[in-house]
């Protein structure tokens, strides 16, 4: 007769985390400024608000957007005090800069705001190449959990590569 099959993984006590389970949910858009300036190179301030009160902004309602320009231009910053007006009442998340930034940034507040106390004293194992997940976020994890894990390890429990161990 054949011995039973033990999950030593399952039995060490380690918990598996994946940061692409924790993006935050929520449309990505991109509302870029340039082709609103004129000739490409500057912005006009009575063009600019005329297309900014012509804009329907409910059409950003509940979506995570990045604002920029992605000519090279001097804007005045005022301009992006507008769209924030305008745009506050609506979008979920308002960036400046670009879509990866806008990534990084949804992580960030993700993991500012988990409840770290289930892991006290744990052995975390954290996966690697999770989807769509901004290699900045690994960064704030491990800041997050140093101070209240065990160990934090990287990858997968078969070739994990050791980045924290709680000092005895």
């Amino acid at each position: 007769m054949s011995e039973a099959i033990v999950n030593k993984i399952a039995q060490s006590g380690i918990i598996t985390l994946d940061l692409s389970e924790m993006r935050p949910k929520g449309e990505r858009v991109l509302l870029d400024i340039a082709p609103h300036l004129w000739q490409g190179i500057a912005l006009k301030e009575k063009d600019f608000r005329q297309w900014v009160k012509e804009t329907d902004w409910t059409s950003f309602k509940g979506k995570h957007v990045a604002v920029t320009c992605s000519a090279d231009a001097i804007i005045p910053s005022w301009a992006f005090m507008l769209l924030g007006t305008e745009l506050t009442p609506y979008a979920a998340t308002l960036f400046f800069g670009d879509l990866d930034g806008l990534e990084e940034l949804l992580f960030k507040k993700a993991i500012e705001h988990m409840d770290l106390t289930r892991y006290k004293d744990a052995r975390i194992m954290l996966k690697g190449c999770g989807d769509k997940v901004p290699s900045g976020s690994y960064l704030y994890l491990t800041s997050a959990l140093q101070p209240v894990v065990k160990s934090l390890m990287f990858g997968e429990p078969c070739s994990a590569v050791p980045v924290f161990k709680k000092k005895a």
